[in-house]
């Protein structure tokens, strides 16, 4: 279904050029955010980062020197996030499709000596009424210290926690 890969590779595309937009991104995004975000995201991760959110409001006031419940990035492996991206290729069906990411993190501006890094994460969506949708990140991290799993169970962790 090419026609199906090439429509959920546009979508992805959409998200990371918002994504790139936030540099450098940090944590659940607030409401402003979210609506930036909103024309690429499935009704459900849109419904989950807008509990995120506000577990993370609640957890603040609760606990006014505690840090965030999510620090760094939260739609890349990297703490940091990427400064670039590049689609790899797309499988969809009908109903969900993976797409590969390519990501970099160059600090090199910043810091001449340290040496980009570049990862590929798994981008998950699904078909909706208005077209394909994000609806969760696979994370790819090699490294010790990368985000592991998806970006949902990370999300859903922080709203466990904040309640605890």
């Amino acid at each position: 279904m090419a026609g199906d890969s090439d429509d959920a590779a546009k979508t992805v595309n959409g998200f990371y050029a918002v994504y790139s937009t936030f540099h450098p991104s940090d944590g659940i995004p607030d409401a402003a955010g979210r609506a930036k975000y909103a024309p690429f995201l499935s009704p459900a991760l849109e419904d989950l980062l807008k509990r995120g959110n506000e577990a993370e409001q609640a957890f603040a006031k609760a606990n006014k020197d505690s840090p965030p419940l999510i620090e760094g990035d939260l739609f890349t492996s990297n703490f940091e996030g990427a400064t670039s991206f590049k689609m790899g290729a797309c499988k969809a069906d009908a109903k969900i499709a993976h797409c590969a990411i390519g990501l970099v993190y160059d600090d090199r501006k910043d810091n001449p000596k340290v040496k980009p890094i570049s990862w590929d994460d798994t981008v998950v969506l699904v078909s909706t009424p208005g077209g394909w949708r994000v609806d969760d990140i696979a994370y790819g991290a090699t490294w010790a210290f990368g985000n592991k799993g998806k970006l949902s169970d990370t999300v859903k962790s922080a709203i466990a926690n904040a309640t605890e």
